[in-house]
């Protein structure tokens, strides 16, 4: 059985380039999720990779996005290492694709409903009615991809009032990096469900429209190898110019070089 983890129990940040990435593990994230929505809390999970604490250095507003996260959960293994490294907690990754996973499960005796925004059109339905096959039981309280270009105010108006008509007792955002994470530090404070969690690329991921890398290649850091031969014109910046950058900037972080303060 999960272990009950108090919302208020502190855990650990590491400072990564500026950006505090929780020091924990997938039972001990599942388990906080949990007690957020339980006790009603209102907090939001980034999943955090070498993509966005690199959008972090380039956007102030990204950083504070992921600072400002309940969780900000080491998705990625260079995130995971370095965790462990510099801090003296138990670390592992916490990858999005697998929390939404590991947090449906354990919702379905719970009656925890969920609402999953993002994705292509059809693409967070798809998801829905996987997921309800996977974990039978599971409470969708709705389904929606909003257009891929800014929302109006209006637009934005209607789909808070979306949200919050549908009770939700958790939100999942598929928007991508940086964006979902902007959106949720942005908008927590208008929605009324007590967890909302950006998972990225796991809506395509669990709906089939786009397939994992194998779990040998995630273990030991390769996933974004694989991503980039799936959609290099997409990926190829993130992965060719962030991934040496965030190398050379952790060297000089770790020499001592180079200081950068959690805001």
């Amino acid at each position: 059985m999960m272990t009950t983890i108090p919302a208020d129990a502190a855990i650990a940040r590491v400072n990564i380039l500026g950006a505090g990435i929780s020091a924990l593990t997938m039972p001990l994230a599942v388990a906080r999720i949990l007690a957020w929505v339980e006790q009603g809390a209102r907090q939001y999970v980034s999943v955090c990779t070498v993509h966005s604490v690199m959008e972090g250095r380039r956007s102030p507003a990204m950083r504070r996005a992921i600072n400002g996260a309940g969780l900000a959960t080491p998705d990625g293994m260079p995130l995971v290492w370095l965790g462990r490294r510099w801090s003296s907690a138990p670390v592992s990754r916490v990858y999005g694709p697998d929390l939404l996973l590991e947090v449906c499960r354990a919702s379905v005796e719970r009656g925890y409903s969920h609402f999953f925004l993002g994705g292509a059109a059809g693409v967070p339905e798809l998801l829905a009615q996987k997921l309800q096959a996977r974990f039978p039981g599971l409470a969708v309280a709705g389904a929606f991809s909003p257009p891929f270009r800014a929302l109006s105010p209006a637009e934005d108006e209607q789909l808070i009032d979306r949200l919050n008509a549908a009770k939700p007792d958790i939100i999942w955002v598929g928007l991508g990096t940086p964006k979902q994470d902007l959106w949720m530090a942005g908008h927590r404070s208008r929605l009324d469900s007590p967890v909302l969690v950006g998972v990225g690329a796991a809506f395509d991921f669990h709906a089939g429209r786009i397939a994992q890398a194998p779990r040998w290649m995630q273990q030991a850091g390769l996933e974004w190898l694989f991503r980039l031969r799936q959609e290099p014109r997409r990926l190829w910046y993130r992965y060719l110019v962030y991934n040496p950058l965030f190398i050379a900037l952790i060297a000089a972080q770790a020499a001592g070089l180079k200081r950068y303060p959690l805001e």
